[in-house]
């Protein structure tokens, strides 16, 4: 079923002037994307945001999010980066900052009031259409993640600038620089608990098989053959867990696949997006572009196991850590 027709009359984009809707959607034909998810628009292209931008005519107040995280082997400071060049009028989202800081794994989701806090003070209200980015060098990296969040809090006027700040500049557009003074919101958000995944969920699942779960991570990791980023942690995987990279859903530009595309990797992943997907990666990040990739293909209920292989790794027993490599011995 095509998404963007079954959630249509329900959608808050649909707010939108239809006419000025097509008017934008007309500038999108370079996508690949085609009118049914635009109306949802879980993408949005270069041209249709840097559009938006300059008419701010759409009807729900535009908010742009730069979501840019990296692993610390990366030495890479998104925060400066940001004051240095973003997309005009974007505000930074910190992953790490909105998580549950009580948690011992990496950036766990915050409670519902929590991230309602945070969003409002970045100007995002619930009748905001919100667009994140990140600035990674694959197109698209982090900012999936703040994508699902949105999603998982209940608002679901909430899109991925395709090919994300690399392909932003690629075409020509313009950056800003410094800080942007936004105007607080107020926002409310509610939970999702179906989009969630525990540790016990996972664990339960190696007998009764009651969903497929699809990890994201590099297949080396996967394999255990290649080390994982953060000490203490050895590679491997989940019993019975598919691996599809994440950048297997990006074209070598970093653009998004077609859905045709993402449906015949799926396929020959052997993973059936007629039955229940569960995604997973290291710590949650990646984890959302399997989600993307699902949702573009007109599945919007795949969860994310928010711990991930961290928690995993740490609390599962050895004979439940699958590696060609190491494993886990204690």
């Amino acid at each position: 079923m095509a998404l963007g027709s079954e959630r249509s009359t329900a959608d808050p984009l649909r707010q939108v002037d239809s006419g000025r809707l097509q008017e934008l959607a007309n500038l999108d034909q370079d996508s690949g994307v085609m009118s049914q998810q635009l109306l949802y628009r879980a993408l949005v292209s270069a041209k249709w945001l840097s559009e938006a931008i300059k008419s701010q005519q759409a009807g729900l107040a535009l908010r742009i999010v730069d979501a840019s995280w990296y692993l610390p082997k990366m030495k890479r400071d998104p925060k400066r980066e940001f004051e240095e060049r973003h997309i005009p009028g974007a505000v930074f989202f910190d992953i790490d900052q909105c998580s549950d800081r009580t948690s011992p794994y990496d950036h766990m989701l915050p409670k519902a009031s929590d991230f309602a806090e945070y969003v409002g003070k970045l100007g995002v209200g619930n009748d905001s259409h919100v667009v994140v980015y990140d600035g990674s060098d694959q197109g698209l990296f982090s900012a999936p993640r703040v994508w699902w969040m949105f999603r998982v809090f209940g608002h679901e006027a909430v899109s991925l600038l395709d090919g994300g700040l690399k392909n932003w500049q690629r075409e020509g557009n313009a950056l800003s620089s410094g800080k942007t003074p936004v105007a607080p919101c107020e926002f409310h958000a509610s939970l999702d608990k179906s989009l969630v995944k525990t540790y016990e969920d996972v664990l339960d699942n190696l007998d009764s098989r009651r969903f497929q779960l699809v990890d994201a991570r590099a297949a080396g990791r996967f394999r255990g053959v290649e080390p994982e980023p953060r000490d203490g942690i050895e590679p491997g995987h989940v019993p019975g867990s598919t691996s599809i990279p994440f950048t297997d859903f990006l074209t070598e530009s970093g653009l998004e696949k077609t859905p045709e595309q993402i449906r015949t990797l799926f396929q020959e992943k052997k993973v059936d997006l007629s039955k229940p997907v569960v995604a997973t990666c290291g710590s949650g990040v990646t984890a959302c572009h399997v989600v993307l990739g699902a949702y573009l293909c007109g599945k919007p209920d795949v969860a994310v196991y928010d711990g991930a292989w961290v928690e995993w790794y740490m609390r599962a027993q050895p004979e439940n850590i699958i590696s060609e490599g190491k494993g886990k011995t204690v």
